[in-house]
């Protein structure tokens, strides 16, 4: 962890560190060294996204072996780097770029990365439902003032299923959340959509906490109750830099070509 922080600090670019936290069962020491690890490791980085290897378990209703636990954390690792460097370098109907994952990322401690892959009936809400509440993740993006949302689907993704699952995202976040929208489209996703969801500038610089998550019985999702809304005062904006993002806010100038994209769609 202390090379992490000496190269994260020395390099002086947007760094983004994604780590996992030990089992409780390996003990006491184990558990403490990590957590002052990751604590300083947040002091050196732009953001920080942290995986407790303790929720594994909520990641299938099948068992899942010793082996394929660490499988499963090792894979949520790559998807969590995938999938920022995707938001940057493939092109999409309303594009991303650097400039907005630094506007959301750059000084902002904590973070939340989920990633929601759904298909079939409701499949905009489900994969909504998981990227803003990981079951791998402890933090949710409740309260959240930094978002990026990324929306992928195949030719034939509706209107009103990216209207529903934006809508779900900014609902969760701060009411005054700077909110960074994208969307694209890709041909061999056939019936999925994928969204993706990066959420910094939370409360006191740390996450929203999960509430408690049960699987559905028959369907590998994940049933979670209704979170308390905070009664706290809003805090101040982030300190980064809010420059003007490629993909906008969630108004209607942004939504407007990918609108417009679907109803051509729609008339073919």
């Amino acid at each position: 962890t202390t090379l992490s922080n000496i190269i994260a600090k020395e390099m002086g670019v947007l760094t983004v560190g994604v780590v996992t936290r030990p089992f409780r069962y390996e003990g006491k020491y184990r558990v403490e060294q990590a957590g002052r690890g990751i604590e300083e490791l947040c002091k050196n980085v732009d953001a920080l996204v942290v995986i407790p290897n303790e929720r594994l378990k909520f990641v299938s209703e099948q068992k899942i072996t010793f082996q394929n636990a660490f499988e499963v954390a090792d894979n949520v690792l790559r998807q969590a780097v995938q999938s920022i460097s995707e938001l940057i370098t493939v092109p999409g109907l309303i594009n991303l770029d650097f400039a907005d994952v630094c506007t959301v990322m750059r000084n902002a401690g904590y973070a939340h990365m989920g990633v929601g892959r759904a298909s079939g009936k409701d499949k905009a809400e489900q994969a909504a439902k998981m990227a803003i509440e990981s079951p791998l993740l402890e933090t949710s993006i409740n309260g959240a003032h930094g978002l990026i949302l990324n929306i992928t689907g195949s030719p034939d993704i509706g209107l009103e299923e990216v209207e529903v699952a934006a809508t779900m995202v900014q609902e969760a976040a701060h009411p005054d959340a700077h909110i960074i929208f994208g969307a694209a489209i890709d041909d061999s996703l056939d019936d999925e959509v994928r969204i993706t969801v990066i959420a910094t500038g939370f409360e006191e610089n740390r996450p929203g906490k999960m509430p408690e998550q049960k699987p559905a019985a028959g369907t590998g999702l994940y049933t979670t109750a209704k979170p308390a809304e905070s009664s706290a005062a809003p805090a101040a904006e982030p300190a980064a830099p809010q420059t003007e993002a490629a993909g906008g806010g969630m108004d209607d100038d942004v939504f407007g070509p990918i609108m417009d994209f679907f109803d051509k769609k729609k008339r073919r």
